[in-house]
């Protein structure tokens, strides 16, 4: 599938791109619109392809009262190994701060189930995560919402005596999956010399806005959840630290609004920065930052977009960026972390700006959390997850013994509070943003 599993064939033109972002394959200056492509059946099938790729389908979720939830299938192959599959969920009140974590390696896992040729559905001994485009009844869209649901996952999973799960997560029909691009390639960043034979890829698929209800049982205590979420499906087609020095994603979502749940305003954003090895100009010019978003209005799609940004430019602003796009994270007043080595930052911020898919007019977004100057005392931090003591143990070797990192994603979850313009209307949205930043180089 890739030219390698451990790096890249040096180019004859040594200034030659090494990758390949797909933010920068379409002439936004010109066509802006192209961004957005619109998510086919095929997008989020499962591929479990061979090699050394991991792929994953995330469901992350806030409920009504604040807590957050997410469920997430994780299908790592690992060279000649045999591929290793975990299914992790996480449940965390921030009120009290109580969290709750499974990571199970799951047995006799399967795409497309007996019964179905379906393969956006999978199931093991210990769950399964079925997609049906005739959503069921049992999920309602809120009371002053002016959308059906379009296609739905029902998970069910049982993590042990204390711990388990039953939800149905629904798209509305308002909100269509998206990727940055349209057609097969859609969604893709290549690495290497060609995009033909690349040495790997990255691709990322979203549902930006989610409904959900269900239960969940813990310690014998049944609990009925509801609330919003967004659902990713990503591959990295390569040793993750070939991929990347550093993540960031954003998920902003509105609060609910009285008893009943708003119609959905959110802002998502996916960020990476590529290693000295792979840039636009050849080996030695990486340092590349590729982010991809969307913001939903009131429930409906409202425009999609992805920035590149060379190491060193400077942020750019709507007004002055090609097109008008502009899709960015930054850190500002970073701060030392002695128990992990990294700078973490003070304060993050997040921007989004592009045409509305609906046109005629544009359509931008930005927030900003605080974090406090402490890196001991994150504000509103749920995890500092040291990556290898949760990764499947042939991974870890790969990723440790021969790299030498040691990552760490940092999970915060604060109130914030998103400002919204579409054409000349604006207006400030509270919400949530759940934050990672990951750091592995």
């Amino acid at each position: 599938m890739f030219s390698s599993i451990w790096g890249s064939s040096a180019p004859a033109d040594p200034t030659a791109p090494t990758f390949h972002p797909v933010t920068a394959r379409y002439d936004v200056e010109k066509h802006p619109e192209l961004l957005y492509g619109e998510l086919e059946p095929k997008d989020t099938e499962w591929l479990c392809a061979g090699g050394f790729v991991t792929e994953t389908q995330i469901f992350y979720q806030i409920m009504d009262d604040g807590k957050f939830f997410w469920c997430q299938v994780i299908h790592s192959s690992i060279g000649v190994w045999y591929p290793t599959i975990q299914f992790t969920c996480k449940i965390y009140d921030p009120k009290t701060g109580e969290r709750v974590w499974k990571s199970v390696n799951v047995s006799n896992f399967t795409p497309a189930p007996p019964g179905t040729t379906d393969k956006r559905s999978s199931k093991a001994d210990e769950f399964s995560i079925t997609h049906s485009s005739s959503p069921s009844s049992a999920i309602k869209p809120p009371a002053n919402a002016s959308y059906t649901y379009s296609e739905s996952y029902t998970i069910r999973c049982n993590l042990g005596t204390d711990l388990q799960v039953s939800v149905t997560v629904a798209r509305p029909s308002t909100c269509p999956g998206f990727k940055v691009g349209s057609g097969p390639q859609g969604g893709h960043s290549y690495f290497g010399s060609s995009i033909d034979k690349p040495d790997g890829n990255v691709i990322h698929r979203f549902w930006p806005l989610t409904h959900f209800e269900g239960h969940i049982v813990r310690n014998g205590q049944a609990e009925m959840v509801n609330g919003k979420g967004v659902f990713i499906h990503a591959i990295q087609g390569m040793r993750p630290n070939l991929i990347a020095a550093s993540w960031n994603f954003g998920w902003f979502v509105d609060q609910p609004s009285g008893e009943e749940t708003g119609a959905g305003n959110v802002a998502v954003q996916m960020e990476f920065k590529t290693i000295e090895a792979y840039g636009m100009k050849g080996a030695g010019s990486g340092g590349v930052s590729v982010s991809v978003g969307a913001v939903v209005v009131d429930g409906h799609l409202a425009t999609v977009v992805g920035e590149t940004r060379l190491p060193g430019a400077a942020k750019l602003a709507a007004a002055t960026a090609p097109g008008g796009v502009t899709c960015g994270v930054e850190h500002l007043e970073p701060v030392p972390d002695s128990e992990t080595g990294y700078n973490v930052p003070s304060s993050i911020r997040y921007n989004w700006s592009g045409p509305a898919i609906a046109g005629g007019e544009k359509v931008s977004a930005e927030l900003g959390v605080d974090f406090g100057k402490d890196a001991k005392n994150v504000k509103g931090l749920m995890e500092k997850v040291d990556v290898l003591a949760e990764i499947p143990s042939v991974l870890k070797m790969a990723v440790n013994y021969v790299a030498g990192t040691k990552p760490y994603i940092y999970q915060t979850i604060n109130p914030a509070t998103l400002k919204v313009t579409t054409g000349e209307n604006a207006r400030q949205v509270k919400g949530t943003l759940y934050n990672e930043s990951t750091f592995i180089s």
